[in-house]
This record gives structure tokens, sequence and C-alpha cells, in this order.
């Protein structure tokens, strides 16, 4: 008989500590370039506003070994008349992408979302060109709009965004 070897995969709740993780994501070229954000200031704006939803466990973080690869968070609604939706964010480390992370991730937060804070509906903006598209599709999420000129670049061109929403 042989010993299973246990999975170094795992996610938890995200917590403060998780922020530099996040932060050094943002810093990563490969990624940045999928979010609108630019400069140190702006990072760190983002990071303590996507970690700071940590306090309401809508966060979520995986691990491998231990080591965080990637977060996703709800960015759960305030307003009562809102609260059965919900917009959601995830990054993956790019050395965890095409693993299957963001699957597991995305698969979890919409139990979370659905069974723990009653949400109704996902959804999601994604840069038009980001191939994370064809996973968010994979997810069963579907575009519902497109804006073309949501980015203006420092050099001047524009990128547009992509909305999508899956029902639960």
């Amino acid at each position: 008989m042989s010993e299973e070897q246990p999975d170094p995969f795992d996610i938890r709740y995200s917590d403060l500590a998780d922020g530099r993780y996040l932060k050094l994501w943002l810093t990563d070229p490969t990624v940045s370039k999928w979010f609108p954000i630019s400069g140190p200031e702006e990072v760190d704006d983002a990071v303590a506003r996507w970690i700071g939803f940590s306090k309401y466990k809508c966060s979520l973080t995986a691990t491998m070994h231990g080591e965080p690869c990637g977060i996703a968070t709800l960015y759960l609604q305030p307003y009562r008349k809102l609260a059965h939706q919900c917009e959601f964010g995830i990054i993956v480390a790019p050395q965890y992408r095409n693993q299957g992370m963001g699957s597991r991730l995305i698969k979890n937060l919409i139990h979370l979302a659905k069974n723990h804070f009653q949400i109704e509906l996902l959804h999601l903006q994604v840069y038009s060109e980001n191939p994370a598209i064809r996973l968010y599709e994979r997810m069963g999420f579907t575009e519902f709009g497109r804006q073309m000129r949501w980015i203006k670049e420092l050099n001047g061109e524009y990128t547009g965004r992509v909305f999508m929403e899956r029902y639960l």
C-alpha cells in the first residue's frame, strides 16, 4: 500500500500579510500590464483597497507549499439594494499561470459568494486583449458589454475593456 502525498496546493482566507505578495505581483511588468495602475503610489493604493476586503472574509488566497500564488476577492457592495451582486478581482503569480490556479480560485470564490454572501450575480471587467477572458468563459462568464477607450496609455494609445457576468 502506497502512502499518499499531501496536496501542496491549498486555498485559505486572505489576510493582511498577503498584501506583500499582491504588491510583488502588481509591480511585475507581465502582471501590471493587465491592471489600470501605474507607479508606486497607485500600486500601494490598489493593494490597500484589495487586501482590505480580507477583514470581511471575502478574499481567498491560493498557496503552493504554504506560499501565496494567487488571490481572488469579492468586492462586496455596502448597499442593501446592491448586495445581491458583486464584482470580483483575481490575480495569479506569473509562475503559477496555466496550471489550474485561476480555475480553482474562481470555483472557490463562486462557492463563497453564493453560499456565504448570497450573491446572485458575479461580474468582472478585463482588458479586451487579456488572455484570461478564455478562463472566464470556461468558468461560465459571458460578455455583456465593452468600452473601447477605457485606458489612455502614456503614449496616447487606448485600450478597451470587456464586462463579463455569471448568474450563480
